[in-house]
C-alpha cells in the first residue's frame, strides 16, 4: 500500500530484457538512508515492485511480463528517472490517497499549458477507463497522488505545483510522452457494482 507522496527520484543504471520480463538497477539515496531492505516493497513510477538485490548505491528489481504490457516500463532506458516511494507502514500519516502500486495503463502528454503558478498537463488516456477519472477525483500518474482538475471525452487534466515539477520526473515531460496510471481503487468497486447491478437489474426483466 501506498499513499502517492513521492520520498526521492531515482535514476535507472541498468535494464536487462529476458524475453517479456525485466531487471532494473535503481541509484537512489533511499539505500544509503536504509529505509528499506530486501524483500519490501517500493513503488517505482507508481508500480509495486520488490527489491530483489541492494547495492552500495541503489537496488535491482523484477519486472513481470503483464508489468512490461501495461506500464511505460518498456520505454525505460539507462539515465531515466524514476519516481521512488516506499511501501506505507502502520501509523504511518495518510496524506494522498490510497495507491496500490496496480498500474491500470498508460497515458499520453498532450498539452501542457501554465496556469499562474502552476502547470496544467493534459493526459490522452484508452476511453474504457473514463468512468474511473472524474473531476476532483484522485489518479496516481508515475506514482504520483494527484487532483484530476477536468476532464473531456478521451482526455483529462491535472495541475502541478513548483514542487512538484522539481521533485518527480512529471517536470520532464515532454508531448508524447507516455506516464503509468493507476485510477482510485474506490471508484474502480462504484463502477464495478454499478455495472453487475444494472446487468442483473437488466436480466431478471
Amino acid at each position: 500500500m501506498f499513499t502517492g507522496i513521492i520520498q526521492a527520484r531515482g535514476k535507472v543504471v541498468q535494464v536487462t530484457q529476458s524475453g517479456q520480463q525485466a531487471k532494473l538497477t535503481i541509484e537512489t539515496s533511499l539505500v544509503s538512508d536504509g529505509t528499506f531492505k530486501l524483500g519490501d516493497s517500493i513503488a517505482v513510477n507508481g508500480v509495486c515492485l520488490t527489491v530483489t538485490d541492494l547495492t552500495g548505491t541503489g537496488f535491482s528489481a523484477d519486472v513481470m511480463p503483464e508489468t512490461m504490457l501495461r506500464t511505460n516500463f518498456n520505454q525505460l532506458a539507462s539515465d531515466a528517472f524514476v519516481n521512488l516511494e516506499p511501501s506505507l507502514s502502520v501509523g504511518q500519516k495518510l496524506d494522498g490517497h490510497f495507491v496500490l502500486g496496480h498500474v491500470d495503463t498508460t497515458a499520453t502528454l498532450v498539452s501542457t499549458q501554465a496556469d499562474e503558478d502552476s502547470i496544467r498537463l493534459r493526459f490522452q488516456i484508452g476511453t474504457e477507463y473514463e468512468p474511473y477519472i472524474v473531476e476532483k477525483g484522485s489518479v496516481a500518474i508515475n506514482g504520483i497522488s494527484l487532483t484530476v482538475v477536468s476532464t473531456s471525452q478521451s482526455t483529462f487534466e491535472v495541475a502541478l505545483i513548483p514542487y512538484t515539477l522539481t521533485h518527480t520526473n512529471l517536470g520532464s515531460l515532454k508531448q508524447g510522452d507516455s506516464v503509468n496510471i493507476e485510477t482510485d481503487i474506490l471508484g474502480k468497486y462504484i463502477v464495478n457494482m454499478a455495472k453487475k447491478g444494472l446487468t442483473e437489474k437488466w436480466t431478471q426483466r
